[in-house]
Parts: C-alpha cells; structure tokens; sequence
C-alpha cells in the first residue's frame, strides 16, 4: 500500500503532463505547436480556463509586428474563440481581461489610424474593470501602465506619469503567489525592460 501511494503520488496526472509539454513547446519557440497541443487539452478539460487562454495568449503575443492583413485576422480570429471559451469558464477574470485587452491592443498596434478610434476607449476600460477586480495584480498594473504609455508615446505626451506604475508592479511581482499549478506568472522581466527603456532617471 506504501509503495502504491509514493508511486502514484510521483506520476503527474496527465493533464499536467500535457499542460508542460505544451509550455515545453512554447519555450522551445514552436509556438504554433503548443497553441495546437493547448487546444487539445481543452477540448478534454472543458471546464478548465487555462488550456484555451494560453492557445489565445500565444496566439495573441505573436500577432505584434505581424505585417500581413490576411494573417494577422486569422490568428486574431482563432484567438478570440480561444479567448470566448476561457471566458465562458472563467466569468470576470483578471487575466482573461488583460488578455481581452492585449487582443485588441494588436490591432491598435497593426494600423494606429485605423484601430486607435476604434478600440482605444474599449481597451482603457477593460483594464478599468481588471483593476476593480484585481487592484494589486502585477500584471493588470502592468499592462495598465504600457498601455497608458503608448497612448502619451503616440499624442507626443511624457511617460513619466506612468513610471511610477510600473515600479509598483515590480514590488507586487516579487510578493506575487499564482492560484494554482499553471496560472499565469509572466510579467517581471518585460516590467523591468519598461522602466529600463522609458524611465531613466
């Protein structure tokens, strides 16, 4: 009986050995093949938020800088459907929120004329109900904070004002503990890169 238990309590349980393999093949910069692996485990985990916010999350980050129209709107395409179904699990979640955010902010970033007008005033509120939500996440501070940056970056406005945001992140980051095996943890490296590249004294 001993034995039995220490074994079964080294094997993971194969969701977690799926969900590693997935971030495996993300760390390895396949990140098509992890949103497809992510994917997968959602279909089988259908009330688990996690496995489709990471297909949309990856989807998301690497559609900045993509340059093809026809591309760009069928992995933003793809990701919203990832994103509906983590939200549909996940009802008035930070992260998924800041995720919302990020999805439109790609397109803000694909074509400022175009999209700024548009979703601008949308993204400026989901990251007003995220931080109702989550006043001291890192991440809602922080992402909050980049936004705000590329608004004043774009109108020719001082990024100083928000400097001190992003300070704040970094303090929260260090005390920061995920809910669970999995969530999100991302943030602390691209914190420092922000005040490093926009807030020297």
């Amino acid at each position: 009986m001993v034995v039995l238990i220490s074994f079964t309590g080294v094997s993971q349980p194969k969701y977690e050995q799926e969900m590693q393999k997935a971030f495996d093949l993300w760390n390895a910069d396949k990140p098509w093949e992890a949103v497809n692996l992510f994917e997968r485990i959602a279909t089988v985990e259908t009330n688990n938020w996690l496995p489709p916010y990471y297909a949309s999350l990856i989807s998301v980050i690497h559609s900045f800088g993509e340059k093809n129209l026809a591309k760009l709107t069928a992995q933003l395409d793809k990701a919203m459907k990832f994103l509906n179904d983590a939200k549909s699990i996940s009802n008035e979640n930070p992260e998924i929120l800041i995720l919302d955010a990020l999805w439109h902010t790609v397109w803000v970033a694909f074509d400022g004329a175009q999209y700024g007008m548009k979703y601008s005033a949308k993204v400026t509120q989901i990251y007003q109900d995220a931080l109702k939500l989550a006043p001291n996440s890192p991440r809602v501070i922080l992402n909050k904070a980049e936004w705000n940056m590329g608004g004043a970056r774009f109108f020719g406005q001082p990024l100083e004002p928000y400097c001190k945001d992003v300070q704040r992140a970094i303090v929260l980051f260090a005390n920061f503990k995920p809910e669970g095996k999995f969530y999100p943890t991302y943030g602390l490296k691209r914190a420092i890169q922000i005040l490093e590249d926009n807030c020297k004294e």
